[in-house]
């Protein structure tokens, strides 16, 4: 099952990149990567990641990915060869901000 579950994840993942660079045309957007989509085991939910360039784009990115979220959901439903179509949350990426304090932390303790 987890693979079928990773399966979904990767597809949603692939168009909905896909879709917030090509088809979502709004300039408050900035430039948005999607590292991870987790998905819950009926399908009804994916839990979608996502994380900005500029830590200024962060408040304005996240409110416009909201707003947009039916377009972008039934844009992912034409491009799904599924039965339904999970809904979206989008969520905030920080990893990469505690890999640059680690990295920082790791540096001062030489």
């Amino acid at each position: 099952m987890a693979n079928k579950q990773e399966r979904i994840a990767t597809i949603i993942r692939k168009n909905l990149a896909e879709i917030i660079q090509i088809e979502l045309k709004n300039p408050h957007l900035g430039f948005v990567s999607i590292p991870e989509v987790r998905v819950s085991k009926d399908f009804s939910y994916a839990k979608v990641y996502v994380s900005f360039i500029r830590d200024d784009d962060i408040a304005q990115g996240m409110e416009v990915l909201e707003h947009s979220k039916g377009f972008i959901r039934s844009s992912l439903a034409k491009k799904m060869d599924t039965r339904r179509c999970p809904e979206l949350r989008f969520e905030l990426d920080d990893g990469y901000k505690k890999e640059e304090r680690i990295a920082e932390l790791l540096q001062n303790n030489k």
